[in-house]
This record gives C-alpha cells, sequence and structure tokens, in this order.
C-alpha cells in the first residue's frame, strides 16, 4: 500500500480536507484507485455528539458511522462509499487500546502511549487501507490519509508519532506527505510572508517527519521569490512547492494541482510513474468552467437553526448546488433563522422578524433541513405553513418532514397542541413520537442511522418519477423520531400522502401533498448521496419545480423509460 500523508500548519481551517480530496481526484484522474482516512485527534469516540456549531455538520456513512464532514468531501470528490473505520479518532484508539487492556491481551505489561497506542494506530490505518470503498475487488493502490489538527497540537502527537513509524516501516517508496500551511500577507507591506511556514516545517521535522511536498494557501498567487525563500528554508525541491490560491469555486482545486504537475512529484515519491496514466480530467474542467460560465440564478430560503455557520449544513449546500448546476444554475441561498419568523420575533427584534418575513416570500422554494431539539420550531411550522397554502416548492428533511406532518395536522385537521413528544411529551395530539430503535438515555449511537430501504407506495407520485420510477431507493437516516403511525389514516384522509414507508410499513419514509406543486417530506437524508454530476433526485426536483421545469422534466423522462 502506498500512503500519502496530508498534513496542516499555522492555523486550522486551511482547507486540507478539500485538498487531500483534490489530491486523491487527480491521482484517481492518473487511473489508480483510491481510497482515504482521515484522523481527528479529539476524545469523542465520533462526530454524532458534537454540536454543529461546534464541529460543522455531522456526515453520516451507509455503515450508519457519524463522521467528520471531510468524509463527505472525500465521498463526493472521489464518488466512494467510506466506512465508520475510515475515521479515526483518539477516543477510538484509547477505547481499544483499553478493552485490550482490561481483557488482559497485554499480559501484565505497563500499557503506554509508545508503543501501545502508535501500534493501535499503525494497525488501524493498515486494516482499514486495504478495505475497497469503490465497489470494485480487492485494495486500492493509493491512501490518503488527513491529519486533523495543526502540526505541534499537543492532542495530535500520538498520531505524528504513529506516522513517523510508519512512514519508516513501509519505506520511503511507500510515503509521500504533503504538509497544507499559510502564506499570510501583511496589510500594510503587502509582502508574502514565508515565516509561520518556516516555523511549521520546522516543528514538524523536529518530529521526525519531512515534508515531500508543500501545498501553500494564499489568496494571490505566489510569487517566484517566496518559492525560492520557502524551497531554501524548508528543504522541498521548488518543483515541490504547490500553490493553492483562492479560486471561484473549489472545483478547481484539482485542476491547479494538475497545472502545477503535483501528481508527477506524487507518482514520483511513491515509484508508480511506471503504471499511472496522464490525469484526465476533461469532466472535472467541463464542470468547473460551466460552474464559473452561469449566470442565472434561483432563490432558495433554508429555514434552520444553525444559520450562523453554514458548515452546519454543508451537505446540503453541496447538494443543492449539485441540483443547481445540473439545471444551469447558480444556488442563491437566503439563509433564515427560523426563530426570526416567530411570532416572538416581531416583539423583541421587528427589524429581524420583518427582514425574515420579506426574504421568505422573495425566495423560488422553502427547504427545512434537519436539527434535534425545539429551538426555532415553531418557525419552520410557520415556513411549511406559508409553502403550503402559497403552493411554493417545498422539501422537508427530517426534522423538516416532521414538520410538514406538525402544521398539517394543526391546520388542517384542527388537532389542538398537535406536536412531536420530542418537543412536548405530554401533547395531546402526538403525530411525531420516539421510535422504538434507540435508546432513551445514551446519545451516542441511539438513533436510527445508515443506509435503509424505502418503498414507494404507488408508482404514481413525484418522487417515484424523480427516482426514474425505482420501486425502492435506499437513502442515509439520522433520527431517533418519526411519524406516529395511529394518525397515518386521518392524515392520509385529508390529503397527506406517504407514498414511501419502509419494509415493515409502519415506519413512513416519504410524504408529498398532491394538490401542492412539490410539497415534499422525507425522513431521510438524500443529501448525503449527492455528487458533483448526480445530483439528488429530490433536491432536483426541488430545484425544478422552483424554476417551473418539473413537469416538462417528468414528461421527458417518463417518455424515456
Amino acid at each position: 500500500m502506498k500512503y500519502v500523508l496530508v498534513t496542516g500548519g499555522v492555523v486550522s481551517g486551511l482547507g486540507k480536507g478539500v485538498t487531500a480530496s483534490s489530491i486523491g481526484v487527480v491521482l484517481k484522474a492518473c487511473g489508480l484507485r483510491v481510497t482515504s482516512i482521515k484522523i481527528d485527534p479529539y476524545l469523542n469516540t465520533d462526530a454524532g455528539t458534537m454540536s454543529p456549531f461546534e464541529h460543522g455538520e455531522v456526515f453520516v456513512l451507509d455503515d450508519g458511522g457519524e463522521v467528520d464532514l471531510d468524509l463527505g468531501n472525500y465521498e463526493r470528490f472521489l464518488d466512494v462509499t467510506l466506512t465508520r473505520d475510515n475515521n479515526i479518532t483518539t477516543g477510538k484508539i484509547y477505547q481499544s487500546v483499553l478493552d485490550k487492556e482490561r481483557r488482559g491481551d497485554y499480559l501484565g505489561k505497563t500499557v503506554q502511549v509508545v508503543p501501545h497506542i502508535t501500534d493501535a494506530i499503525k494497525t488501524w490505518i493498515e486494516s482499514v487501507s486495504l478495505i475497497p470503498v469503490d465497489g470494485k475487488e480487492g485494495p486500492a493502490d493509493v491512501c490518503v490519509i488527513e491529519l486533523g489538527g495543526t502540526v505541534g497540537d499537543i492532542e495530535s502527537m500520538p498520531f505524528i508519532e504513529a506516522l513517523r513509524q510508519l512512514s519508516f516501516s513501509v519505506g520511503q517508496e511507500n510515503f509521500c506527505l504533503i504538509h497544507v500551511s499559510l502564506i499570510p500577507v501583511l496589510g500594510v507591506v503587502g509582502e508574502q510572508k514565508t515565516k509561520p511556514t518556516q516555523h511549521s516545517v520546522r516543528e514538524l521535522r523536529a518530529l521526525g517527519l519531512t515534508p515531500h511536498l508543500l501545498a501553500c494557501r494564499s489568496a494571490q498567487p505566489l510569487l517566484e521569490n517566496t518559492k525560492e525563500k520557502l524551497s531554501q528554508f524548508c528543504h522541498v525541491a521548488a518543483g515541490n512547492i504547490l500553490n493553492i490560491h483562492d479560486v471561484p469555486n473549489i472545483w478547481h482545486v484539482p485542476l491547479l494541482l494538475r497545472n502545477q504537475n503535483a501528481h508527477h512529484s506524487i507518482l514520483q515519491q511513491l515509484n508508480l510513474l511506471s503504471i499511472a496514466m496522464p490525469p484526465d480530467l476533461r469532466d472535472w474542467t467541463k464542470m468547473a468552467e460551466t460552474y464559473d460560465n452561469l449566470t442565472n440564478s434561483v432563490r432558495i430560503a433554508m429555514v434552520g437553526k444553525y444559520v450562523g455557520l453554514t458548515d452546519s449544513y454543508l451537505s446540503v449546500v453541496k447538494a443543492l448546488l449539485h441540483a443547481c448546476v445540473a439545471c444551469s444554475l447558480k444556488p442563491s441561498i437566503d439563509w433564515i433563522a427560523a426563530s426570526d419568523l416567530e411570532d416572538d420575533s416581531a416583539k423583541l427584534t421587528p427589524e429581524a422578524h420583518a427582514a425574515a418575513w420579506e426574504t421568505l416570500k422573495n425566495a423560488a422554494c422553502v427547504l427545512v433541513p434537519g436539527g434535534f431539539g425545539d429551538r426555532g420550531v415553531k418557525g419552520m411550522i410557520l415556513a411549511a405553513k406559508y409553502a403550503r397554502e402559497n403552493n411554493v416548492p417545498y422539501l422537508g428533511i427530517c426534522l423538516g418532514m416532521q414538520i410538514s406532518v406538525i402544521e398539517f395536522a394543526r391546520s388542517v385537521l384542527s388537532l389542538e397542541g398537535a406536536d412531536s413528544t420530542e418537543f412536548d411529551e405530554h401533547t395531546p395530539n402526538p403525530v411525531v413520537v420516539f421510535m422504538p430503535e434507540g435508546s432513551r438515555t445514551h446519545m451516542g449511537s441511539t438513533m436510527r442511522l445508515g443506509s435503509r430501504r424505502t418503498l414507494f407506495q404507488t408508482p404514481d407520485c413525484i418522487t417515484s418519477k424523480l427516482y426514474h420510477n425505482s420501486e425502492y431507493v435506499d437513502e442515509r437516516h439520522r433520527h431517533r423520531y418519526e411519524v406516529n403511525p395511529d394518525v397515518i389514516g386521518i392524515l392520509e384522509e385529508a390529503g397527506l400522502k406517504f407514498v414511501g414507508k419502509d419494509d415493515s410499513g409502519r415506519r413512513m419514509e416519504i410524504l408529498e401533498l398532491p394538490s401542492h406543486p412539490f410539497y415534499v417530506g422525507v425522513q431521510f437524508h438524500p443529501e448525503f448521496k449527492s455528487r458533483p454530476g448526480k445530483p439528488s433526485a429530490l433536491f432536483l426536483g426541488l430545484i425544478l419545480a422552483a424554476t417551473g421545469q418539473l413537469e416538462t422534466y417528468l414528461d421527458r423522462h417518463a417518455n424515456t423509460s
């Protein structure tokens, strides 16, 4: 196995994930099979219990793994299906070592960070890198490893030591280290500064790892004399100093790497030049350039809880992007804090309330994404009611679907106090209830998680047609509550149709309002399987409906199938 390790220096949030994904794209374009591993040095076992404000969205994998959002980048860029083990955390490593210690596997030895923790890290990397993730038999050619955090962090020290040992044991021609660093420009002088990167590389070398390539993040392209200085003081050949400057969209990053012959430097280091082909990035180039040339846009109202940090909804944003590009449009997302739509807000913050409603009314479609807890729920219900009554295309995901059921029960069925038991345990009309699959006491891994099958109840519905008249669809879930099966009868009599159910028929997966041009709620998260060039069917449907193209699209596809 050949390993490409991506580390980061100076500051966090430099785009190591996008850089690692883009390296994977270029290597894949050279005809190599690529897998990837993300190392997160935090003590949490996984990302499942972390607030989106703290760490961005929680990405869900087919096997139910709740992982860092960078694994979402890998899946989208490389079009692979990763496993929960492709995300290594300090928590997982320590847990596995402590479990072994309790079983007596260490035969009375003193259990220490070196060698026991570092050995566990190496073993984990070596075993996970062999798992095929691209649907083919046998292991990949190259494993791209991204080490989270910044070099020098105390928490990442055991990983750095384990990776140093790994580089030594696998040999020079099987290990390539790429260090991502920042080249800042100080306002007054306007000069590109190399000193932070010099210090960062010195720190890395002091820990026993020498970078083969430097990936320098900067606002503007690097100047030649900056490159020379970096080469001289960082012990990296000038040809191996890559510049990842700011670009109009991240699809340009693989092209940026290809244009600087990054693939050649990596392949040379890994002794793969003889088997690799020149990179074929024609589709990728077309995609990046198409997006740059788009002029028309569509306004999408995103009504949620975590709108202050867009990374909280990263996969939803990407899924909207993929769907819009497929319709030759740029997405124009209007973020609306759900609490600003509420009546209380009219008294407390009238300007924010008025602005939120104006934004909602100017949007071509409404999307209510997933979330937990009761903050902003009243505002989401008002947004769903507005979309339903004014024939505005609506897509509710997970919580967004439950919101549409609560709103329908209150407004159409006049069920007073209809609610979810998540928000009101004593509601007289529980239309959304705690599902029996999870645990009431433990937060981590207690939900209905991962890929589950949804069976369409009728071919005569918008969602079935969007999924190309398939009888079923496999999508990823992450929820504890769902629509109460006891109220399905009265909801359907009033016009709300549950067109997708699980194989038991008791769990509601997809709802539609046939009297509305596009009013869809789904209990699963379609955004997690959206890919550039292969948009999620439901997001595509939302954008088509918002631009008045849905019927034409469905008719055209009905004729071809």
